[in-house]
């Protein structure tokens, strides 16, 4: 750790430890201080924080209020630190800093699959194909995120399969890298009093924890008795201060039960403080079609997590209507990649096509191989944000990436042939396109819109 980072983090631990006797009141002191300084390149963050900060009755200061009184205080610095410095201020940077000697993209984040293993086998998920079998050695899983850290990157997620069939080996890898912030998609039966004592010691692991809606929804996708046992598990976290979040799919059998106000409540009442959406993707054999959302859905929830994002405290991303704020599609190494538990490396995990493995290759050298360098030289894969993804929303775009790299199918039972995959796609891609491009120029965003500005 370098000087500037030993004192930036003494400096955050001494404002989190102010903050936390009385944050209405200190932090807004905390910002006007800051201001004092007079640090031009933060004015602009500045001008929005005072927006919220300044109005107690703000959604984001609700929020941000809610973080202090519903989180542990240690546990909650660990994520400040871990996130805002070594991600942000620190790792960012340094993730640009080599996109440029190296001419490929670093992720910010890296999503893994320790297992294969999952103990639910939920319709319409790839997982199952996959099997039981396969199992990253804790050596490899260390080695991962060894190689991310020395290229800027501190945030690691974690897939599967459940990835908590690996509790130990997770704790394990929080304990030896503090200076990490672990995640995971879990489906959350696994949590228990044992493991929810584990977060609060290393305190730098945050579930995501997967919910279909309510019982009905949860249970018909994931079996009988699984809502229950996920509320129960949210509820001994929130009793424990533990953060957790939500990870959700909609489809086009819950999406109008996932986009209310009824669900957004009922998570904000269990504790989360995060949400992200997911639109169900028809990959692998036991792929179901049917249960892709309509554009007319995917416009409802477009609508819907932007409204309650100004009057629900719990902070939400929809990974697929949201890439006007990343600019594109995050895959490739852009944002992200995902390692798969057969150490393939692939640009996205739901795109289960790779040129690399992590048996074979570093993680440098697979960002520089054929099929992410495709992702690198053709993203955005489309001028409107709306429609950024090359299988949901460009077809063509992951053919021609597939084909020109040579990747191969990564699914070990039933190789999916690109073409195959990308017809199940066509038709609401084709839909989505009319839907999305009035969307987009009714924000601003078109060629007409822009010149007028």
């Amino acid at each position: 750790m370098s000087i500037k980072e030993k004192v930036s983090a003494v400096v955050l631990n001494q404002a989190m430890n102010h903050i936390s006797g009385d944050p209405e009141k200190n932090l807004p002191k905390l910002l006007n201080w800051v201001d004092a300084i007079g640090i031009k390149e933060f004015e602009p963050q500045s001008k929005v924080l005072h927006e919220v900060l300044d109005d107690p009755e703000n959604n984001w200061n609700k929020y941000l209020m809610s973080l202090w009184r519903d989180i542990d205080n240690d546990t909650l610095k660990s994520i400040f630190r871990n996130l805002g410095l070594n991600t942000m201020l620190f790792g960012f940077p340094k993730q640009q800093e080599n996109e440029k000697n190296y001419g490929c993209n670093i992720p910010l984040a890296m999503l893994i699959d320790p297992t294969s293993a999952c103990n639910l086998k939920c319709t319409g998920c790839w997982a199952a194909d996959y099997g039981n079998q396969l199992n990253m050695s804790y050596e490899t899983l260390d080695s991962i995120i060894t190689q991310g850290k020395e290229l800027g990157t501190y945030f690691y997620l974690y897939s599967g399969g459940e990835p908590l069939v690996r509790k130990a080996d997770i704790i394990k890898l929080c304990e030896k890298h503090q200076d990490c912030q672990f995640a995971a998609f879990t489906n959350g039966t696994l949590i228990d009093e044992a493991f929810a004592d584990d977060m609060m010691r290393v305190k730098n692991f945050i579930p995501a924890i997967s919910v279909e809606g309510f019982e009905n929804d949860t249970d018909f996708r994931r079996g009988a008795g699984t809502f229950q046992k996920v509320v129960d598990a949210m509820a001994l976290l929130k009793s424990k201060k533990m953060p957790f979040g939500i990870s959700c799919c909609y489809t086009s059998k819950n999406v109008d039960v996932i986009g209310s106000e009824e669900y957004f409540d009922q998570m904000v009442e269990w504790g989360a403080k995060f949400c992200w959406f997911f639109t169900y993707m028809p990959i692998g054999k036991d792929a179901v079609p049917e249960l892709m959302a309509s554009a007319e859905q995917r416009e409802f929830m477009y609508n819907q997590v932007r409204k309650f994002r100004d009057t629900k405290p719990i902070f939400t991303l929809d990974f697929w209507n949201d890439g006007e704020y990343a600019e594109g599609c995050i895959a490739g190494g852009r944002r992200y990649i995902h390692i798969n538990a057969n150490g393939d490396m692939e640009p996205c995990a739901f795109i289960h096509y790779s040129d690399s493995s992590i048996h074979e290759k570093t993680i440098l050298e697979a960002l520089q191989s054929p099929l992410f360098m495709a992702y690198h030289d053709n993203q955005p894969f489309n001028e409107n944000y709306l429609r950024v993804c090359p299988l949901l929303d460009n077809p063509d775009a992951l053919v021609d990436m597939v084909e020109t790299s040579g990747a191969y199918s990564t699914d070990l039972q039933n190789p999916e042939d690109v073409h195959d995959l990308t017809a199940k796609c066509r038709d609401k891609a084709e839909k989505w396109a009319v839907t999305a491009d009035n969307l987009w120029a009714c924000s601003g965003h078109c060629a007409s819109c822009k010149s007028q500005k």
